[in-house]
């Protein structure tokens, strides 16, 4: 038993023990597969950490260091804007502005944060998340969503701190205009650089503000400096740590106007609340004094975003933004100072020829009427200063419509005058269209009408309120046709030199006389209060279809010396010498003012 026992038991054991040799061999290399996989379990960190020292370790040390280190752009402070004796038109003031770290957070994170701060600085969250995909999520500049923020917004965004991470406020330099919409379609506006501008210039940093209009735009290159940088390190929370490095902001250059302040603000307060224009300018050199327009706008609010009823009324029907001092109008008896040159000058007249006026004379078969019952026979000079219509239409039938066009042109009317050194993008200029230029424009046949009511600036005859007064002050300075400038650096060089009309001095002579005339004893009798130096000058009252008549004026004084010229439009205001007139008045007090002429309070 024990035999068969012992004989048993190890044909079982040489049949499933572990002594079996093939048995033996697969149970040793499933160890070895187990530790061969434990073994590289242990090894593959070992070998993805040597990986991130070793071979990726300058990569990811400068991810490191953008994770904690900031450039900050450091803007430059705008440079003034001066009048002609160093007085504030624009100038800077501190302010804040909000901005976001694009890198700090994901864009699913960023479509949270952007519905908590839309509502706090008052934009739709669509427009901030439009602004952050403008640059990228990766970008690691920040990018400004909304500048010029008040308290209220300050103090909001301080309370929802810990929940903003990538969202900093920043203390900046604002454009500031402290007398607000005076000046405002010169002196333009600034804002942020589009994208178009940040191309066209590669060192401009992401909310760069760059003049977009007026002053602001001329002469940009002078006043926007160099915008600085600083690198600062941040916490994990964006705080800031320490410098580590600044390169200071390069200040804008102020700019020096022509304009006047004062003049410029009697100017605005004379016009009032009514649509017109209002311009001063040198007589010797063209530099711009004083233009105003009405409507205006306050420059001011382009330094933040813009509400929708500002922009509403910006868009209204009164075109807040065209200057009308640069737009073309029906400009009545003020033009009768150029239809007197081209009578003289064109060899039908000279200064002493004298026609007979009357209540109405008929040409073609038409009546053209007077202002009453006529002024007999008279002069160019006596026909100035009645303002007499039957003579004109005489003058300007005989010398024709090319004549008149001719001097028009010589003396400012009509394009001559180079509107880009007044930064004036949208400015018109007037027209005196003759017969072939008729046709062409309107593709009509030129009627003796047309010649009769260009005569007396009525029909196609179109002069802005800045042309006029260059037409005027040619009579004034002796027959040169002065150059429009704004920028002080300007007055006396080259591109701003007088140009001669060549017209003769018997001719100015008689003319000028005529215009004393009519502030001694005519329409414009108004201006000669003893207030001013005498001057010289010319009234119109438009008649305007359907409206009011526009009321005009333009003059120079003092009438011996000119030294300023003016010409106004108040559009419904009737009467020259009602309207116009007055205003141009207040602006001649504040120029004399300054010069320290002491008023008699009689007529001169």
């Amino acid at each position: 038993m024990a035999g068969d026992f012992s004989f048993n038991s190890k044909i079982r054991f040489d049949k499933n023990g572990l002594d079996n040799p093939s048995r033996q061999r697969s149970r040793s290399l499933q160890v070895m597969i187990f530790m061969l996989f434990v073994t590289t379990l242990v090894t593959l960190p070992i070998f993805r950490l040597a990986e991130l020292q070793l071979v990726q370790g300058a990569y990811n040390r400068q991810r490191a260091e953008n994770n904690r280190i900031r450039p900050v752009s450091v803007p430059a402070t705008r440079g003034q804007i001066l009048d002609r004796n160093g007085k504030i038109f624009a100038a800077n003031r501190v302010s804040r502005s909000v901005y976001v770290w694009p890198k700090e957070r994901s864009a699913q994170e960023w479509q949270e944060i952007a519905a908590t701060l839309g509502p706090i600085v008052k934009l739709p969250a669509a427009e901030i998340i439009k602004k952050i995909d403008g640059v990228g999520y990766k970008s690691a500049l920040p990018v400004r969503i909304s500048k010029d923020i008040d308290v209220a917004t300050f103090v909001a965004l301080g309370e929802q701190a810990n929940t903003l991470r990538g969202v900093e406020i920043r203390v900046e330099s604002s454009r500031d205009n402290p007398h607000q919409q005076l000046a405002a379609h010169l002196l333009g506006y600034v804002g942020e650089a589009s994208l178009e501008q940040l191309k066209a210039n590669p060192a401009y940093p992401m909310g760069m503000l760059v003049g977009q209009m007026g002053v602001e735009k001329l002469a940009n290159s002078t006043l926007e400096g160099v915008w600085g940088n600083r690198l600062i390190e941040v916490n994990a929370k964006g705080e800031e740590i320490q410098d580590l490095g600044v390169k200071d902001p390069i200040p804008g250059k102020p700019v020096q106007l022509t304009l006047d302040l004062d003049m410029q603000k009697t100017a605005e307060k004379a016009l009032g609340n009514r649509l017109g224009a209002v311009v001063a300018i040198d007589v010797k050199t063209g530099a711009l004094l004083t233009m105003a327009s009405w409507p205006t706008f306050d420059p001011n609010i382009f330094t933040r975003k813009v509400t929708q009823k500002e922009w509403d009324r910006l868009q209204g029907p009164e075109k807040p933004f065209l200057n009308r001092a640069v737009q073309g109008y029906p400009v009545g008896s003020t033009f009768k100072i150029v239809t007197a040159v081209a009578g003289m000058e064109s060899g039908k007249f000279s200064p002493d020829s004298t026609l007979v006026s009357s209540s109405s004379i008929n040409i073609g078969g038409i009546s053209f009427n007077e202002h009453g019952a006529g002024y007999g026979t008279i002069g160019f000079r006596d026909a100035l200063a009645y303002s007499s219509n039957t003579f004109f239409y005489q003058v300007g039938m005989e010398a024709g419509p090319e004549e008149m066009a001719k001097w028009a042109k010589k003396m400012g009317i009509g394009g001559t005058i180079n509107l880009e050194l007044l930064g004036l993008e949208s400015a018109n200029h007037g027209q005196v269209p003759i017969p072939a230029e008729k046709q062409k424009m309107y593709g009509e046949d030129w009627y003796v009408g047309d010649t009769v009511t260009m005569a007396i600036g009525q029909g196609l005859v179109l002069c802005t309120p800045l042309e006029l007064a260059v037409m005027v002050s040619t009579i004034a300075n002796g027959g040169s046709r002065v150059q429009p400038h704004l920028l002080a650096s300007q007055t006396n060089t080259p591109i701003t030199q007088k140009i001669s009309t060549g017209i003769k001095p018997a001719t100015l002579n008689v003319i000028k006389q005529g215009l004393i005339e009519v502030v001694k004893k005519g329409t414009g009798r108004g201006l000669n209060d003893g207030t001013i130096p005498l001057s010289a000058g010319k009234t119109g009252t438009v008649e305007m279809p359907g409206h009011p008549d526009n009321s005009m004026y333009v003059g120079f004084a003092p009438a011996d010396k000119p030294e300023v010229a003016i010409a106004v439009i108040v559009e419904g205001g009737g009467y020259g010498a009602v309207s116009a007139a007055p205003i141009a008045l207040d602006v001649f007090r504040t120029y004399f003012q300054k010069q320290g002429f002491k008023p008699t309070n009689k007529p001169l």
